[in-house]
């Protein structure tokens, strides 16, 4: 998908320097922030029988065989440059997966009445090429990144639009939520943390106990709202307890968990960190809503 992302090879280093997607993390989806309006994107038409093969078509927006190649061989360029090894089926399934995002994000935009007119793309062609060294070197940029001149600013309206339909679906997600502090003490087998747990049970100090297993940080998690734990199962029970109640045996693949509630707060600013995850949930929480929604074909 596009990212914090969403993908760095999609336009290549110099182009996401202009059009930043930033990427999202993984996780369980959850839903975050007042939803946006429901819109029925602005499709374009069905399009008409062609001789151009098509490699995917989304809503009836379809992507050629050559651009898709093109944007193939930018992807496979740039996981060689970084020393990455992946497999054939493995990249083409990461673009086609980056590219149909970015149709969805950019049909939504049209949803909102966001169109990329001519003037529009130009004036940021005009900036990139201004930026790189004038019209002849953004040329030989294009052609050495596999780029034809209509291939470019196909890919560069698209990025423009999915951006601004990120940057809405960005905007949605509060800046405050529900959160709640908790301490932690973490173990490995299932013997430690029963033993734990019964020391717990018969009037052993949390935090002295926390303190033993983790002499930096104490066991402390700090504040975190739902949503925000790699560990869905830690974060529900964290929010099952009331201030100074301790958990069971939380079983994760991490390891045993055993839970003390510190504080709890029904609305409380979100740390920048919180903030960034809410909002790459929101965004690929919208993308799965509108996959569903949506003709792709061929089917993924």
């Amino acid at each position: 998908m596009i990212a914090a992302k969403f993908r760095d090879f999609l336009l290549g280093t110099l182009l996401l320097s202009l059009v930043s997607l930033s990427a999202c993390k993984g996780g369980s989806l959850v839903p975050v922030g007042p939803a946006l309006p429901t819109v029925t994107p602005n499709l374009p038409p069905t399009p008409t029988e062609t001789s151009v093969p098509l490699a995917l078509s989304v809503n009836g927006e379809g992507v050629t065989q050559a651009e898709f190649d093109a944007e193939l061989a930018r992807y496979q360029a740039a996981q060689a440059a970084l020393g990455k090894t992946v497999s054939p089926a493995d990249a083409a399934q990461a673009v086609r997966t980056d590219l149909i995002d970015t149709l969805l994000l950019a049909q939504g935009a049209a949803g909102y009445q966001f169109n990329v007119d001519d003037a529009t793309l130009q004036a940021r062609i005009d900036s990139l090429s201004s930026r790189i060294g004038g019209a002849t070197a953004l040329s030989a940029w294009e052609s050495a990144h596999g780029y034809t001149d209509q291939g470019f600013r196909q890919a560069l309206r698209w990025q423009i639009a999915a951006a601004w339909m990120r940057d809405q679906i960005l905007s949605s997600v509060p800046t405050s939520a529900e959160q709640v502090h908790v301490k932690q003490i973490l173990l490995y087998n299932a013997g430690d943390a029963q033993s734990i747990l019964n020391q717990l049970q018969a009037g052993t100090d949390f935090n002295t106990l926390a303190a033993q297993y983790d002499p930096t940080a104490h066991g402390d998690l700090g504040w975190f709202p739902r949503g925000y734990l790699t560990e869905p199962a830690v974060e529900q029970a964290a929010f099952a307890l009331q201030p100074g109640q301790i958990s069971p045996i939380v079983q994760t693949p991490v390891g045993f968990s055993i839970l003390m509630l510190v504080e709890h707060d029904p609305n409380r600013p979100l740390s920048p960190d919180a903030l960034l995850t809410l909002q790459q949930h929101a965004v690929q929480d919208w993308l799965k809503q509108r996959l569903q929604e949506s003709t792709i074909s061929p089917a993924p």
